[in-house]
């Protein structure tokens, strides 16, 4: 039986940031159908290692193929093709303030398809059904609630019935309940509309509640990818100290910090 090409295919990505290097060797796969969890602190790499899948920055080690296309090689008609495939839903929401909520959803489908509009209309209000919106499509982004400016941008990142889906830190700056609603809200666009999914966060309960599969990420290293019940059992004590809020160990390397300083100087 043929095994099925994975979605997204990551292999020993470098990035850096300068001198500074970010991502060292990352390594996975996302298969089809999926809801991936890229978890890990603040600093461990997880918004760099984003950009890379969006093709916002292009790989200077390793390789990256999303839906088939290798990103390091499209050309910008090609990575303008294969963004009409996949939907974001950035961490702010990112919605025009100047615009009506129905407005936002509608922007996809007015700047990438010649629907009437008419028929963009009801799309864009179905979508908002979709993430229990439905009959605010005329309300401006600054009358919603946080958590209702979250779902205004995921029934955006989904109008075009996306194959993939990426989510960046859907729970931050939420309250518990609503953050759970949103939770759900994932799990539901998984199973109804049959979406490849990859959610990146350092929320361990929300991971933890949503996750087929975590990658986690930590210093620019995968330390592991696994189900939910495997990152629990792991034995690797980085993972346990994010899992149980233990705070690292500060090394002041006096010797590097100085030859640091010294070459920025230069």
């Amino acid at each position: 039986m043929n095994t099925p090409t994975p979605l997204i295919e990551v292999e020993k990505l470098d990035a850096w940031y300068g001198r500074r290097q970010i991502l060292r060797g990352v390594d996975f796969n996302v298969n089809a159908g999926e809801i991936r969890v890229i978890m890990g602190g603040s600093g461990s790499g997880k918004s760099t290692l984003l950009r890379h899948l969006l093709g916002l920055m292009k790989p200077r080690a390793g390789r990256v193929r999303l839906l088939g296309t290798a990103l390091a090689r499209a050309d910008a008609a090609e990575l303008q093709a294969l963004r009409r495939r996949i939907g974001v839903s950035f961490q702010g929401g990112a919605l025009l303030t100047s615009l009506s909520v129905g407005d936002n959803v509608a922007l996809p489908l007015r700047e990438h398809t010649r629907l009437d509009e008419a028929t963009i209309r009801i799309m864009s209000r179905i979508k908002l059904e979709v993430v229990n919106l439905g009959g605010f499509q005329d309300l401006m982004p600054s009358q919603l609630s946080g958590g209702m400016i979250k779902r205004a941008a995921l029934a955006r990142a989904i109008v075009m019935d996306p194959k993939l889906l990426f989510f960046d830190e859907p729970s931050a700056g939420l309250d518990p309940v609503v953050s759970a609603e949103l939770d759900e809200l994932i799990l539901r666009l998984r199973d109804a509309l049959r979406m490849t999914i990859v959610v990146v966060t350092h929320e361990l309960e929300s991971a933890f509640r949503i996750a087929d599969t975590i990658t986690v990420l930590d210093a620019g290293e995968v330390l592991m990818t696994g189900t939910t019940a495997e990152v629990r059992a792991s034995d690797n004590e980085r993972i346990q100290g994010l899992l149980n809020r233990r705070p690292r160990e500060i090394q002041v390397d006096v010797d590097a910090y100085l030859r640091r300083l010294t070459e920025e100087e230069a």
